[in-house]
């Protein structure tokens, strides 16, 4: 009762800034954080767990004792974690910051489906039981995603006319859906957007192409020479787990296993971070509401977040 009496006073807002990889967004918040004398909400769905701290660009120990920072290093790696979660997660944050006094909450990262059910809703999927993801997991070596592919076909045809055939997790979630619960996936997709009682400042951030390639290149050459390799095969044995299934330990893992050199995984891992700020791009600017700024407009990107006090 104290949140809702509260919102009748005045509606708090969310800042959320977003972005492809590497266009600039943490110094911005940092800035952001400074400015209102607020913490950072993390959406970056891999800097959420333990021990990829290099591979993930997650802050650093001085920038967390700085500005405190939410959900970041939190999970282990092994741990079940998902979009939904995450929402009920965020949500329940943002209720107890508004109801003590605050009038801002920034949200900040480059995971779209994670940034998407804060400020849209997410469907309400099922848990899906570590039972039913270990039988997954063993079907998927056995029979592999070709065969997996073909029973989604028979068993929802309406997802599967849309999925991403190739992504792995996308394919196999859908199929545990339809196992355990005897409906098919597409059944709890409603897409319904949920009204929030906020504002919901969103702000994306660009660069030239060139420049943000240019950007991408460089921070893996340092996340190279800050000891990624060695992070990457403390990991190694992990390497199944969905949270390793990323950019950069993806290309580190098929270097240990001898598929190509060094070299040639420093140069995957920078070609795959492109194709991933091009797809974080292509969602992005289907958003009508987003409002876009390059990373140095700093004081246009405070009047813009002033201009809705």
């Amino acid at each position: 009762m104290l949140f809702l009496r509260k919102l009748q006073e005045r509606r708090p807002a969310l800042i959320v800034i977003t972005g492809p990889t590497a266009v600039g967004k943490t110094e911005l918040c940092l800035d952001i954080a400074r400015q209102y004398g607020i913490p950072i909400i993390n959406a970056d769905s891999r800097q959420i767990y333990k021990g990829m701290e290099i591979g993930t660009v997650a802050p650093t120990k001085e920038q967390m004792t700085e500005v405190k920072h939410y959900f970041v290093g939190t999970l282990a790696l092994d741990a079940y974690y998902s979009a939904s979660m995450y929402e009920k997660d965020v949500m329940k944050l943002l209720a107890k910051m508004y109801n003590e006094g605050s009038e801002y909450a920034l949200l900040s990262g480059g995971s779209m489906m994670y940034i998407d059910a804060v400020c849209n809703g997410i469907d309400d999927i099922p848990t899906i039981t570590e039972e039913t993801r270990a039988w997954m997991r063993k079907r998927l070596e056995e029979e592999g995603l070709e065969n997996l592919c073909e029973e989604l076909k028979r068993l929802d045809p309406e997802h599967y006319s849309i999925v991403d055939k190739k992504n792995t997790r996308r394919v196999v979630h859908a199929l545990e859906i339809c196992h355990q619960t005897g409906k098919t996936y597409t059944s709890f997709r409603t897409r319904v957007k949920k009204t929030r009682p906020f504002h919901i400042i969103k702000i994306a951030l660009n660069r030239e192409r060139e420049e943000l390639y240019d950007r991408i290149n460089r921070r893996v050459d340092t996340m190279i020479e800050d000891g990624f390799e060695e992070e990457a095969r403390r990991l190694f044995t992990y390497r199944d787990q969905n949270a390793l299934n990323t950019v950069g330990y993806k290309e580190m893992f098929d270097y240990f296993q001898g598929r190509y050199s060094l070299e040639e995984a420093i140069e995957r891992i920078k070609g795959s971070t492109r194709r991933y700020a091009r797809k974080q791009l292509t969602w992005l600017k289907k958003d009508e509401d987003i409002k876009w700024f390059h990373p140095n407009d700093r004081q246009s990107i405070l009047d813009y977040i002033k201009s809705y006090d």
